[in-house]
């Protein structure tokens, strides 16, 4: 019988000291797994491992900036060095500018499409030879409500999401025949240090929550429990999906 366990399992983890990432590293950590974060500032990599293994939890952790292909490629061979396989790989690191389409510099929707687009693409690609010889290896890529709606988030933000949503859907397919799961899910607005901004302002909360069924945003830990699911063998004919958690607002027109 399949259990409610990430046991025995390899995690990594991109974009993993704070928000949505964090919350998800600890919950797999929680389950059992062995987790490899990831983000720019080493001294929170360093903070959160110590205060993890003085808990006993198997963690490994690199300071690199993922929206550069040396960062990515630095990435890859330290995942590469510490484990000969990968169970789990969340696609999380991400960014975000809030603009008008015109007033955007191509420097800065670049670094958009770098941080948010290129990286899952370039780690999705290069883990390929660790995800196939994993224990039915399930690959969570972390994309947006705005990758399929409109929110006023800005245009290239969205497009970068929706370019991971079509990523999830083609390699569901192409890499099924070696048992590699690939799903994303999509948040609505979550409390997050990337949205706490947006959401002091009280009248884009106000408009937020008179959109939401539920009538409140997320928490990163609830976004954190279905990547928890989406990894284990619970989920093992769950493929292709692009999970919106959303409190209901997708389904909201009037």
């Amino acid at each position: 019988m399949k259990k409610w366990t990430l046991k025995n399992k390899k995690a990594l983890v991109t974009g993993s000291t704070k928000g949505i990432g964090l919350a998800i590293a600890e919950e797999f950590l929680s389950l059992g797994a062995e987790v490899f974060i990831v983000s720019r500032t080493r001294k929170t990599v360093d903070s959160l491992l110590s205060d993890w293994k003085k808990l006993g939890f198997k963690v490994y952790g690199l300071a690199a900036d993922l929206s550069t292909k040396e960062g990515r490629g630095q990435l890859i061979k330290e995942v590469s060095h510490t484990w000969n396989s990968l169970d789990i790989l969340v696609n999380n690191v991400g960014t975000n500018i809030r603009k008008k389409f015109l007033d955007y510099s191509e420097d800065e929707y670049r670094k958009l499409f770098e941080t948010n687009m290129f990286s899952t693409l370039d780690i999705t690609k290069s883990l390929f030879p660790l995800l196939k010889k994993g224990n039915s290896p399930s690959i969570i890529n972390i994309t947006s409500y705005a990758g399929v709606f409109d929110v006023g988030t800005g245009t290239p933000y969205g497009m970068s999401k929706s370019a991971e949503i079509q990523m999830t859907r083609h390699l569901a397919v192409e890499w099924a025949e070696y048992g590699i799961r690939v799903n994303s899910i999509a948040p609505w607005f979550i409390r997050t240090p990337l949205t706490e901004n947006l959401l002091s302002i009280k009248e884009k909360y106000a408009g937020i929550i008179a959109k939401t069924p539920l009538a409140r945003v997320g928490s990163p830990e609830e976004i954190a429990s279905l990547a928890a699911f989406l990894a284990m063998d619970k989920a093992s004919y769950i493929t292709g999906q692009n999970i919106l958690v959303d409190g209901g607002a997708s389904v909201k027109t009037f």
